[in-house]
């Protein structure tokens, strides 16, 4: 008798993990309908994740949902005027001339509502909290930072110095569903590296200075982060010696890194030193593409005259 009403138990288990199942999967193919129709934010995803955050909690795509259902409803588009031809490395979308005749630069710029942006990130950390070793979620979370930021990342870098801290700790990520390596952390990490780099503010390249030294320690045999070291040095810093040190390292155990050679070419140019420039256009020549091997050959013609 005992051993019956196990049996009814574990059936009737079975048969709401079933039903609760098909509803989850139902609400899946409504939101998926109505955001690829109105978005991420549109009239009526907030019903739908509702509906279906009680039937499957624990979803990663509904979490997901919530995230860019606030982050998509805190952001608003904004034309902004600026003195620069060049704005968290945008292009401007348009240039006019005030009344004195100076350029003024027009940059479209996402604006955050606090409140909303702060529900986004909640959102986040809920998905990071059920779910820590996806790092689609990670980045999520690092994305919505560097945007709401802009040139003064703060919570930015030390979530993504944190990040790659744990990265040396865990043992398996996962991205897309499917279980990823430790050389994809690293090409991830130099995307973020880039992101810091092309702001160009003080403050990002701070950022982008520490966290191409965190990964430097990290994956010492990524050249790439070698190369931001120098980057640093050469354009935030203008201390082209501490430069061509990097520079130099990076290509004693890789000779024909494409970016080492190059930056070491503009690095001498700075500077004026044209022996030291032959030096390295002659190296580029080799590695180079097609037509920067024509530019590079006749600017060695141009030196050796």
């Amino acid at each position: 008798m005992i051993f019956m009403k196990k049996m009814i138990f574990a059936a009737v288990a079975s048969l709401l993990t079933i039903s609760a199942f098909a509803q989850s999967d139902r609400y899946e193919q409504r939101y998926d309908l109505i955001v690829s129709k109105l978005g991420p934010a549109g009239v009526g995803v907030e019903t739908i994740l509702s509906g279906w955050e009680k039937a499957d909690s624990t979803n990663s795509k509904m979490l997901l949902g919530w995230f860019e259902y606030y982050f998509a409803k805190s952001r608003k588009a904004e034309i902004v005027a600026k003195p620069g031809k060049k704005y968290l490395g945008m292009e401007p979308i348009l240039t006019l001339k005030d009344s004195t005749g100076v350029d003024v630069y027009y940059y479209q710029d996402d604006i955050y509502d606090d409140e909303l942006y702060g529900k986004a990130v909640k959102a986040a950390d809920k998905a990071v909290e059920r779910y820590p070793e996806k790092l689609d979620f990670r980045f999520l979370k690092a994305n919505a930072y560097i945007a709401y930021e802009k040139e003064s990342p703060d919570m930015a870098i030390a979530y993504l110095l944190s990040l790659a801290d744990e990265s040396v700790r865990r043992k398996v990520w996962v991205y897309n569903n499917e279980p990823v390596d430790a050389a994809f952390f690293s090409d991830a990490m130099v995307e973020y590296c880039y992101s810091f780099y092309t702001i160009g503010t003080p403050a990002s390249m701070q950022a982008f200075y520490a966290l191409s030294s965190k990964m430097n320690q990290i994956d010492p045999k990524n050249p790439s982060f070698l190369n931001n070291l120098g980057s640093y040095y050469l354009v935030a810093k203008e201390d082209y010696k501490t430069a061509l040190k990097y520079y130099n390292k990076v290509l004693k155990s890789y000779p024909d890194d494409y970016t080492a050679v190059k930056n070491c070419v503009l690095l001498a140019r700075k500077q004026k030193n044209e022996k030291l420039e032959k030096k390295y256009l002659e190296k580029l020549v080799s590695i180079a593409p097609e037509n920067e091997q024509i530019v590079a050959k006749a600017r060695l013609q141009q030196l050796s005259k």
